[in-house]
């Protein structure tokens, strides 16, 4: 699985890179310290590209790649960045859909892992708002995983349109909740598939992570929704 996942965001880096320099920028792969600015000579990002005055510092990451230790590093490296004009962060999350859905994959992210990864959520916001709602997304999708689990339901599938319909058709998130959500899942798909959309905005975010903390509480309570 290791594996699988440094190819992906490594496949996803590439492209990426060669996307920058058809916009004409300079593309830097994994630069030695000795080539960036002081105030970046202690992070090793993925990738730099430059073009005129403009500076963007950009990291590949997938779900499975974050932790505790990787989230404080990139937030670290985010406030760096955002400190300096002309410079700009850029989190890209690799398609999830990439990976393969099965009871015998990867754990599922559990709850404190989730709650540690929303405050780089709410960081990326702001200035990413289209990296927050895929980071978002993928956080409120472990965590109705984790209900499912509380609630000892039987999953065929763990695909997120099939999830959210099980538990609502089961009473366990409330119809705000499911309305929220599925309108929350093309703006997601749109974005993670590489289409652009102009529906995002940092409101629907903040939605979505007041929500996943909304469920999450309900792990501790055992109230169902109303």
């Amino acid at each position: 699985m290791e594996t699988s996942t440094a190819n992906l965001e490594r496949e996803r880096l590439l492209k990426l890179g060669e996307e920058y320099r058809e916009k004409g920028y300079e593309v830097f792969f994994h630069p030695n310290p000795e080539d960036l600015p002081d105030f970046l000579n202690t992070y090793r990002p993925d990738m730099i590209v430059r073009r005129g005055e403009e500076n963007v510092v950009i990291e590949v990451k997938s779900r499975s790649s974050l932790n505790s230790s990787s989230n404080q590093y990139l937030g670290n490296l985010a406030q760096a960045v955002e400190k300096h004009p002309g410079w700009r962060f850029e989190l890209v999350m690799t398609n999830p859909e990439d990976t393969m859905y099965s009871p015998k994959a990867e754990a599922s992210l559990q709850e404190h892992e989730i709650e540690s990864q929303l405050q780089l959520a709410r960081q990326l916001i702001t200035q990413h708002p289209e990296s927050a709602i895929l980071y978002s997304w993928s956080l409120v999708e472990a965590t109705l995983r984790l209900i499912a689990q509380k609630e000892e339901l039987s999953l065929q599938r763990f695909d997120p349109l099939y999830l959210i319909k099980q538990l609502a058709t089961e009473g366990v998130i409330s119809k705000s909740e499911y309305q929220l959500l599925m309108d929350a899942l093309p703006l997601r798909n749109s974005i993670a598939h590489g289409f652009k959309t102009t529906q995002i905005t940092q409101n629907s975010v903040y939605e979505l992570i007041e929500l996943t903390e909304q469920l999450l509480r309900t792990l501790h309570t055992g109230d169902e929704a109303d």
